[in-house]
């Protein structure tokens, strides 16, 4: 005769076994990281799940390294000043030419910040169907967190724009206080923009409404508050930047007015006067000239970030 209660025992003794496999397979769930250990944070997928990894190593650059972007540099280090003392403050939006310093100043304003509780996260463009999931994590925390996204840009038909809309300005829940979302881009829409879709504008009276799909890529962007635009830089700004990288690695006066020609040639080589190419120039020149640093090394002030 078959005993009931030892066949349940031994169906609950197999299922709690298949659980425990099944457990193994899932990923496990994001904890918090230990907020002491770092001041900039690199949100990270592992087996499905996603968590915070504390980057330990930062760039030492300064603001005042940041040369010949002025106004741009103003800008968003008040909107960051009003961040960080609880004043309202906007999301940014750096647009523009490559290699002009649109990376480089969050990493001086985290710099200049660290100490007053400002925090980044960089976020991956493959990973921003995870921004709801980075938001609740860090809401209700001291810090002010910087969400930001470098080279950003979208293709027709990628959805992960959407989750980017909700966090900015799109869910009927209000965005945290202590986040704002930096963003770089060398489009300001953010996403392509064709020929064909101009044919939708239409005419009203002396008004023209551009079509459904242009209005849509237009507004991304509009949920960004502030807009910063860099430019190219003419010949006496990219000199400027090389003279300033030069002196930062030891070298003097005359050595700086000799490295002149060759820093232009540098420049026509690779077809731009950008900050980038100027600290390149500069490390190159100064590591031929066997000259000594002022102070330990830093990293570029136009240092190169992925996919740029």
């Amino acid at each position: 005769m078959i005993d009931p209660f030892r066949e349940l025992a031994t169906f609950l003794a197999r299922a709690e076994r298949l659980l425990e496999r099944i457990e193994a397979l899932l990923p496990p769930p994001a904890g918090a990281p230990d907020w002491s250990t770092a001041k900039a944070f690199r949100w990270r997928t592992q087996r499905g799940a996603g968590y915070l990894q504390p980057i330990t190593r930062l760039p030492a650059i300064r603001l005042s390294d940041l040369r010949d972007i002025d106004d741009q540099k103003a800008r968003i280090d008040a909107n960051t000043r009003q961040f960080v003392t609880g004043r309202p403050a906007n999301n940014v939006l750096l647009t523009g030419a490559r290699g002009s310093g649109k990376s480089s100043l969050i990493r001086a304003l985290l710099n200049e910040y660290a100490g007053a509780g400002l925090r980044v996260i960089e976020v991956e463009k493959s990973d921003l169907t995870d921004l709801p999931d980075i938001v609740e994590l860090i809401d209700g925390r001291p810090e002010r967190f910087i969400v930001f996204c470098d080279d950003l840009s979208f293709e027709a038909g990628d959805a992960r724009y959407k989750a980017l809309k909700v966090v900015l300005d799109g869910s009927l829940a209000a965005p945290p206080e202590n986040v704002l979302i930096y963003a770089t881009s060398n489009r300001r829409h953010l996403m392509p923009e064709y020929f064909a879709e101009n044919l939708e504008s239409r005419r009203a009276g002396e008004e023209i409404h551009p079509g459904e799909a242009i209005e849509e890529k237009i507004s991304l962007s509009e949920r960004f508050g502030l807009w910063l635009s860099f430019y190219p830089f003419d010949q006496d700004a990219y000199l400027d930047i090389v003279a300033h990288w030069l002196r930062s690695f030891g070298c003097d006066a005359q050595q700086i007015a000799a490295a002149g020609r060759d820093a232009l040639n540098w420049a026509l080589e690779r077809g731009s006067r950008s900050g980038r190419v100027a600290w390149q120039f500069a490390r190159d020149w100064a590591g031929r000239q066997n000259a000594q640093p002022e102070r330990a090394p830093r990293a570029a002030r136009r240092r190169p970030a992925k996919g740029r």
